[in-house]
């Protein structure tokens, strides 16, 4: 491998109708873990995954098991033939990081993600919330023009991605104020997200303090492999910085650039992206162009990821 090696996994949007039939079919290892998970839930969320429909995998106390489901699934195949020095998940993606570093049970992961989508969907009103993208902006001017549109309500900066790609996140209205200063400051790109709340802002704060409620009852255990937090950017073992690390999440940014950068620095150069959709795969790339990125989701995904190892000797 190329340096030290890092799984990554993805957030809430990575969602998509199919996700994990086609390597379900293919591998059994796949295959029980999905079953696996609709044990632990009771119901058939594989059956959403493969088949949908796409508005029922959307609603975010489907998605955010669905996402961790499908991810853990992949990730029993892939440590199969490749270890990591770090684990990362983006928001949601957290989880499936900590299942991977066995700080988090399987089952333990699926039930709190599913409250957490319920806490997350419930903490404002309806149509009072919102997120845009920021394409092109420093995150400077981004957190200016926050402040700006602080007259309308709460507006923050929920998700800094990286390539000057930010999100933001607050009341409506505020939101929208921030996005049209965006457009007057010269963004590139500026895009209301179709989501069901502020996610990543103080509105939440609330939902995360319930679902630390939540999480005070299971079972956190020490990382068996470092995992880089969201809100603190630096790679963690100890299961009550862990847990703390989830409530704040909810409300707090995702400090994504800055996760990819402090694993840069500590010789991470190989990225392996495992769950549905390629966006973090892509947003590594983009940073570094020395890196060496794989995004494991599809049969030929995957065939080309075995490909690699062979080619280079590791299996």
């Amino acid at each position: 491998m190329n340096g030290k090696t890092a799984f990554m996994f993805p957030g809430q949007g990575a969602q998509y109708v199919g996700m994990g039939a086609q390597m379900a079919e293919l591998y059994p290892q796949v295959r029980e873990a999905l079953r696996q998970a609709d044990a632990y839930l009771g119901e058939p969320l594989s059956h959403l995954c493969f088949h949908g429909p796409e508005d029922q995998l959307r609603l975010t106390v489907n998605t955010q098991p669905a996402i961790l489901a499908v991810s853990v699934a992949l990730l029993r195949l892939v440590s199969e033939v490749c270890a990591a020095d770090y684990v990362v998940g983006h928001s949601l993606g957290e989880y499936a990081a900590l299942v991977a570093a066995e700080a988090l049970d399987f089952g333990d992961a699926l039930k709190t993600v599913r409250l957490r989508g319920q806490l997350m969907e419930s903490a404002v009103p309806a149509n009072t919330g919102g997120m845009a993208a920021i394409i092109g902006l420093d995150a400077e001017i981004v957190a200016k023009l926050c402040s700006q549109a602080a007259q309308y309500g709460v507006v923050e900066i929920a998700t800094l991605n990286g390539s000057k790609q930010i999100v933001i996140a607050g009341s409506i209205d505020a939101v929208n104020a921030a996005a049209a200063l965006a457009k007057e400051a010269g963004a590139r790109a500026v895009r209301l997200l179709n989501v069901s709340g502020p996610f990543h802002s103080s509105l939440l704060r609330g939902a995360g303090e319930k679902l630390g409620a939540a999480l005070s009852r299971i079972s956190m255990h020490r990382a068996r492999i470092p995992v880089v937090c969201n809100t603190l950017a630096t790679p963690q073992t100890d299961p009550d910085v862990l847990r703390r690390a989830l409530i704040d999440q909810v409300s707090s940014t995702v400090r994504w650039e800055e996760c990819i950068e402090n694993m840069w620095q500590a010789g991470v150069h190989t990225f392996i992206e495992i769950g549905p959709g390629k966006v973090l795969a892509g947003l590594v790339s983009r940073m570094y162009k020395d890196a060496l990125v794989f995004s494991i989701d599809t049969p030929p995904t995957w065939d080309k990821f075995i490909a690699w190892l062979r080619g280079n000797g590791v299996i």
